[in-house]
């Protein structure tokens, strides 16, 4: 294994930004880094671009005339499961944690240091492609009914219907599956969900697990599986099993 270079290919990245005098510096910054960069001034610009193209991951802004920012990134990670980090002129607290609560990767607050960008794009695409080493490739996890195959990130209710999931969510299930029944606190919970980079804060958690009850909880305001643990943090209140992944089909 080389230590430089192991990508293939360039990393795609779309910037989505109305805001010419900031999108287009940023991308020919990005280009110099080695990124493959797209371009879109508006968020139907920006899904005309998906029809044909799927990048690795997604800048956004949250203030754009027409369809905003917020409602672009639903459908990023709901449809598309895209990696995305938001890029705001807005510093307050209230409008990161929506931002995160819809499930973006991570945010940015302008005017930003390029340099930190590099960072967290990259952070942000190593944790989206991150997959359980602990079950082997052909194995699943298995709790009160549910199924999440890690390799695809599809969860998969009791009655068979796939759920879909973010990737935030994806990494926050995969950090309780991994650890049924113990207690993990915001900080731990904060450290295995966004690495060392963690800059988040506790409501952010406290948010995405509320998003994650919405899911897989039959009433979301009675919690059953992920149970909160005053003063100490959440815990799954479930077995977890490690079942094998049916055999491929075919193409999928």
């Amino acid at each position: 294994m080389n230590g430089a270079m192991t990508e293939t290919a360039p990393i795609r990245l779309l910037v989505v930004d109305d805001e010419a005098a900031l999108r287009e510096p940023l991308a020919e910054y990005l280009s110099r880094q080695g990124f493959t960069v797209a371009q879109a001034a508006s968020a139907a610009e920006a899904r005309s671009h998906l029809r044909d193209e799927t990048p690795d991951l997604v800048l956004l802004d949250i203030m754009m005339p027409g369809e905003d920012g917020l409602s672009l990134c639903r459908h990023l990670v709901e449809a598309r499961q895209l990696p995305t980090i938001f890029l705001t002129a807005r510093g307050e607290a209230t409008d990161r944690i929506v931002g995160l609560e819809i499930g973006a990767d991570d945010y940015v607050v302008k005017p930003f240091e390029p340099r930190e960008l590099v960072a967290r794009i990259r952070s942000v695409l190593r944790r989206a492609s991150r997959v359980p080493t602990e079950p082997g490739e052909d194995e699943a996890f298995a709790f009160e009914g549910w199924t999440l195959d890690p390799l695809k990130r599809r969860l998969i209710d009791p009655e068979g219907a796939v759920v879909a999931i973010s990737s935030a969510e994806f990494r926050l299930l995969v950090a309780f599956l991994e650890h049924p029944r113990q207690v993990l606190d915001r900080d731990r919970l904060l450290e295995m969900v966004q690495g060392r980079e963690a800059h988040l804060f506790d409501r952010a958690v406290d948010n995405q697990v509320s998003r994650l009850r919405r899911k897989i909880e039959v009433d979301s305001k009675n919690p059953q599986l992920i149970q909160t643990v005053w003063g100490g943090g959440y815990t799954l209140a479930a077995d977890v099993r490690r079942r094998p992944l049916p055999p491929q089909s075919g193409p999928s």
